[in-house]
């Protein structure tokens, strides 16, 4: 799903990752982190997609919101769970949304149709 963000400016960090072979709780923490993220502060939207490598885009309204989830106690377990068991690599990037467009056809089988 595209996650519906107001109008810019915003912010988006952008987490990339490689996994590693280990599974054991993933899913389950990676669910309760997007349930997580959608109750704190500031939180906008989120999109993620996993291939042979990890996208994860969330949408936040300032670096102070983006700075408490980081700080997120159960987000820091999380955090130390995928440095030492589910990440062969990653990168983090926290970008400013200046512009933004979109394109829908107007019919309820868009993917940017409203609910």
């Amino acid at each position: 799903m595209i996650a519906d963000t107001p109008k810019p400016p915003y912010y988006a960090v952008i987490f990339t990752s490689f996994r590693t072979e280990i599974n054991k709780g993933y899913s389950t923490t990676a669910n309760r982190m997007i349930e997580l993220a959608q109750q704190q502060k500031g939180f906008l939207g989120i999109e993620s997609a996993r291939e042979e490598v990890g996208i994860t885009v969330s949408y936040w309204d300032s670096l102070e919101s983006i700075k408490q989830w980081k700080e997120h106690s159960e987000h820091k377990l999380a955090q130390g769970k995928g440095y030492s068991l589910w990440y062969q690599a990653f990168k983090v990037r926290i970008s400013k949304v200046e512009y933004d467009y979109e394109m829908t056809i107007n019919d309820d089988t868009s993917p940017l149709s409203k609910s």
